[in-house]
């Protein structure tokens, strides 16, 4: 099976690259899969997986013509050329796309919520979210659309909901995540050193928010909840992992609400696994995620997870079992949350979050993925063939 993966760019902290890498290597692992990588650029693992690295870098001036360009170069290079065309990237030339940003038409909505007038004005007027969300369009109305990847139940209704989709086309596959990579044992390696690194003592609660783009990962109000229950938990910090160009502004909000002593800015790190065995529980307020790995590696080392409805991952979540969910406006909500996380049901929690992650192995999401690209070649898996 000859099988092409479009993703633009590689972010070594982004989700939807470290998605694309695990497939790759997954699937490369398991099946008899030839993949190749159409990129315009990508220094991750790839070609450890065995895919081929195909590069298309046209030349640009700002992300509209960045987008545009890569687009028509990445269907030339793959017309003709596969079985399968898998797209994360809004692209209507391919067979599959896998909505691993979820919907940008819902994320519009989202944030313009948050926004004051000027600001929404200026989002409407962009020419780049003004390509985007015709590309979107595009995509979703193309003939050649045969299945569509949603990596939650959310996205899936935000599609049919959007643009129509026929309920046959969306498949929910959620992300897979390294089960041994992400695990409680990062506690016993990570918690004493890396606290002492931070000046956070063992015995103290830790939340930690893990994401880049602090606006949407919702820091600010984060750090408003804390700071509601800080004078009644004493022995709890804040932890952020990630980066945003207006980090600097988030310091000052922490200064402002009196709890920037407990709050940490770690910056953005190539190693997220020790930072989950330094904290107690995950939180994530974000004001729209598709399904964070974030999350799910969370989750898989035995963290429990407070995030909002908003977020795909939420549908992992049992309130009071496993972690808990609101809206992600609702700071008091969540306040009342950060207030509930204290030592013991934080590691009976995380003992039910461990066991939810164990569902979603990477050998299981890509058994999954290719159960459909056999069903869309129109031939049975290896396995089936064999009984």
């Amino acid at each position: 099976m000859k099988l092409a993966l479009i993703r633009q760019r590689y972010n070594p902290f982004g989700g939807a690259e470290r998605f694309v890498e695990q497939a790759m290597r997954s699937l490369d692992a398991q099946h008899d899969v030839s993949l190749t990588l159409i990129a315009r650029d990508w220094r991750g693992g790839a070609s450890e997986s065995g895919a081929n690295i195909l590069l298309c870098d046209p030349p640009y001036v700002g992300r509209t013509w960045r987008d545009w360009s890569f687009a028509r170069a990445a269907c030339a290079a793959a017309r003709g050329k596969f079985d399968l065309v898998q797209s994360h990237e809004r692209i209507a030339c391919c067979d599959i796309y896998r909505a691993g940003d979820g919907v940008h038409a819902q994320w519009l909505l989202n944030r313009a919520s948050i926004l004051g007038p000027v600001r929404r004005m200026a989002q409407s007027a962009s020419p780049w979210h003004r390509y985007t969300l015709a590309a979107e369009r595009r995509l979703f109305a193309s003939a050649r659309l045969r299945a569509v990847i949603c990596n939650s139940r959310m996205v899936a209704a935000e599609v049919r909901s959007h643009f129509g989709v026929d309920e046959d086309k969306l498949r929910v596959i959620h992300n897979g995540v390294d089960l041994e990579r992400f695990h409680p044992r990062l506690r016993v390696q990570w918690r004493e050193p890396m606290r002492s690194r931070l000046g956070i003592p063992v015995e103290s609660t830790v939340f930690l928010l893990l994401g880049s783009g602090f606006e949407r990962k919702g820091v600010g109000r984060l750090l408003e909840s804390f700071a509601s229950i800080a004078s009644s938990r004493g022995d709890a910090f804040v932890v952020v992992v990630g980066a945003d160009r207006n980090a600097e502004r988030y310091r000052r909000q922490a200064e402002s609400l009196g709890v920037a002593q407990r709050v940490h800015f770690a910056g953005a790190q190539a190693d997220p696994a020790p930072w989950y065995g330094m904290a107690d529980a995950f939180v994530l307020p974000t004001l729209y995620d598709p399904f964070p790995n974030a999350a799910l590696e969370a989750l898989a080392s035995g963290l429990p997870v407070a995030t909002s409805k908003q977020c795909g991952a939420a549908e992992l979540l049992t309130a009071g079992t496993n972690g808990w969910v609101c809206d992600a406006m609702d700071t008091v909500t969540l306040s009342g949350y950060l207030a509930l996380m204290s030592p013991p049901n934080l590691k009976v929690m995380g003992e039910r979050a461990r066991a939810v992650a164990e569902g979603l192995s990477l050998a299981a999401m890509s058994e999954k993925l290719f159960q459909l690209y056999c069903e869309l070649l129109g031939s049975a898996p290896l396995a089936d063939q064999q009984n």
